[in-house]
């Protein structure tokens, strides 16, 4: 378990053979993106069908009789919260790798119990890549699930700094970005950013149940934006969040005092002597809230875009052709919305720009014929 990991040309840390434990969304995902950088994958689940899937999909070969004849690099638990402690405990006596790592999304606990358990903590760097969909199983794995995102690194005092390294090799070799952070400081976070805006998606999706067909039919891009996340499984769910209760507590309680004083105000509201103060004031707020988001590449402070609509034809290669047309007008789409017309073969491709490239875009777009709605 104290062997030096071996270094690549560059003096990072090589990782030529990793055994992912858990062959679900994020297991498979992981083993996909380092599977086509050329690393040898050996892949474990309870489920054989998942496993066999997962390798089905290229995502690495099976473990065998539970060892290897030479440990791997790393091992990465991909397991729910709660099991991560066994498995990490049980990976490290049967000797799987020289340094270990985890994808849960809470911190503080695992490895609270990783130490109860006596886990080697020198050769274990507690992470979590920040990427998910809202499906789940090996089947909506994908190579660049993580591709721009965060990989968040929590390692104790105890972690040796090899171990530190190889593993922020793993989140760049999967095109993420490490970021080393205390335990708790991390659920506080994803509390924050993840898990509550989680729930919150939930409660509005809830209630859709008691709306009609009629009510229903009215939904437009906004609600399903807000309620995407909702279609993650609920019995994961549950638990990570509560592997992470009070902080995300905190937040809900946060977020239903703001939704309490803006029904006070629109009740208030319909007295002469109503204010809608309050609500405007949850409304400012929110809008400097989403604006402290970070944008492309990571940028705190978001360009302000130009946002062209285009409405195209629903039909194959459509996308391509606009995407052409705006690289052979020498403009760089920063980002795209599509909205469906329902009961129609169209829709609108929302295409951000910088607002210099605007009139070029717009020029070169309406010659080539593409009905391009710029000032909306």
């Amino acid at each position: 378990m104290g062997e030096t990991v071996s270094t690549d040309h560059g003096g990072q840390p090589g990782v030529e053979r990793v055994v992912v434990l858990g062959a679900g969304l994020i297991g498979t995902s992981i083993a996909l993106a380092l599977r086509s950088h050329e690393v040898d994958v050996v892949l474990s689940d309870p489920d054989p069908a998942t496993l066999r899937m997962a390798v089905d999909l290229g995502a690495g070969r099976p473990l065998q009789d539970g060892a290897l004849p030479v440990p791997a690099d790393v091992a990465v638990v991909a397991a729910p919260p709660g099991a991560v402690p066994e498995v990490l405990r049980q990976a490290q006596d049967r000797g799987l790798a020289q340094v270990y790592t985890d994808a849960a999304s809470v911190k503080a606990g695992i490895v609270a119990d990783a130490e109860r358990l006596g886990c080697d903590m020198a050769t274990y760097v507690p992470g979590h890549p920040m990427g998910g969909r809202e499906k789940n199983g090996p089947g909506a794995a994908r190579s660049d699930l993580f591709l721009g995102r965060s990989w968040a690194l929590c390692p104790t005092g105890k972690a040796d700094p090899s171990a530190i390294a190889a593993v922020s090799r793993i989140a760049r070799l999967c095109g993420a970005d490490p970021r080393v952070l205390d335990a708790s400081l991390h659920d506080r976070a994803v509390a924050l950013v993840s898990h509550a805006p989680h729930m919150a998606a939930s409660a509005v999706a809830a209630q859709l149940t008691g709306g009609d067909e009629s009510a229903l039919a009215l939904a437009g891009q906004g609600v399903r934006d807000v309620t995407r996340v909702a279609g993650g499984d609920p019995g994961m769910w549950t638990t990570i969040l509560s592997h992470n209760a009070a902080p995300v507590a905190r937040v809900l309680r946060a977020i239903a005092e703001d939704l309490a004083v803006t029904a006070r105000s629109l009740e208030e509201a319909q007295d002469p002597d109503g204010s809608l103060e309050p609500l405007r004031e949850v409304l400012e707020r929110g809008r400097t809230g989403q604006g402290h988001l970070p944008g492309k590449h990571g940028a705190v402070q978001r360009p302000s875009y130009a946002v062209l609509p285009v409405v195209v034809s629903d039909e194959p290669g459509v996308l391509g052709h606009l995407f052409a047309a705006a690289g052979e007008a020498g403009v760089n789409i920063e980002d795209v919305r599509i909205e469906h017309t329902p009961g129609l073969p169209m829709g609108t491709v929302s295409l951000s720009v910088l607002p210099e490239a605007e009139d070029t875009l717009v020029h070169a777009l309406s010659e080539a014929g593409w009905s391009v709605h710029p000032g909306r």
